[in-house]
């Protein structure tokens, strides 16, 4: 959804370069999950030195990312990094990516909290995981239940590329009928 004006500056990131018959080929791209990492790497010095590390990445290119983030060092957080002073940070990123809305979360290698944190902003009662088929089934509230799926199921979709685990979301006391993927 990108409009390109003659003069005007943007980033890209280079998926490939290779010689074509007309000679050399470079191909582009703005929605590439790569390219949110490369413009946190270029905004936020945490990430850039290696104090912050990005573990995962979801996007749906032009409407939201999920970054997951992490630090060993007990000093630093690592959400506070990357939103930046007022949100300053976090501000130049969106407007770098067109308006884009990215969620900062805290990635944790307990699944069933990486996958409550993942569901954000939405609040999770509990989450039931089958570790053999590697699927989870979030436990919300009745009010919960409609973030939790996000617009268009958005929002459990990405939190299922980022946490690499199928995700089911359950409304509390809801019958087997209700339940939404």
């Amino acid at each position: 959804r990108d409009f390109y004006k003659p003069g005007v500056r943007m980033r890209f990131y280079v998926m490939s370069v290779n010689m074509g018959v007309r000679g050399p080929e470079i191909i582009l791209s703005r929605s590439h999950e790569d390219m949110v990492r490369t413009v946190f790497l270029q905004e936020i010095p945490e990430i850039e030195n290696g104090e912050v590390e990005i573990k995962a990445i979801a996007r749906d290119a032009g409407g939201r990312s999920k970054v997951a983030v992490w630090t060993d060092d007990e000093s630093i957080d690592p959400i506070g990094s990357c939103i930046g002073q007022r949100g300053s940070r976090i501000t130049t990123i969106i407007d770098e990516l067109g308006g884009e809305k990215i969620d900062v979360i805290q990635y944790n290698t307990d699944s069933t909290e990486f996958i409550k944190q993942a569901l954000s902003p939405a609040k999770v009662d509990s989450v039931t995981l089958d570790e053999e088929n590697k699927k989870a089934t979030a436990h919300v509230a009745e009010d919960q239940f409609s973030l939790a799926i996000g617009k268009e199921g958005q929002n459990v979709r990405l939190a299922t590329k980022l946490t690499d685990w199928e995700i089911s979301v359950v409304q509390n006391g809801a019958s087997a009928e209700e339940v939404a993927e």
